[in-house]
């Protein structure tokens, strides 16, 4: 029983002590990639290209 302890004391102790090695050491934060389309209307070239012509041509018909 005594060395069954003693073999559970030391698995413990080299979990604790590996799990420790690699909270010190960190994990490097993932970089933020921009997102891949626009966020919004006015970062969308072709929605501020059609509200360029609808103020310079207010009379055109929209485009289907």
């Amino acid at each position: 029983m005594l060395k069954f302890l003693v073999v559970v004391i030391l698995f413990a102790v080299i979990v604790y002590l590996t799990v420790k090695a690699i909270e010190r050491r960190g994990v490097a934060p993932q970089p933020k990639r921009p997102p891949a389309r626009p966020v919004a209307p006015d970062d969308d070239p072709e929605f501020l290209r059609d509200l360029e012509r609808k103020r310079k041509h207010p009379e055109d018909p929209e485009p289907s």
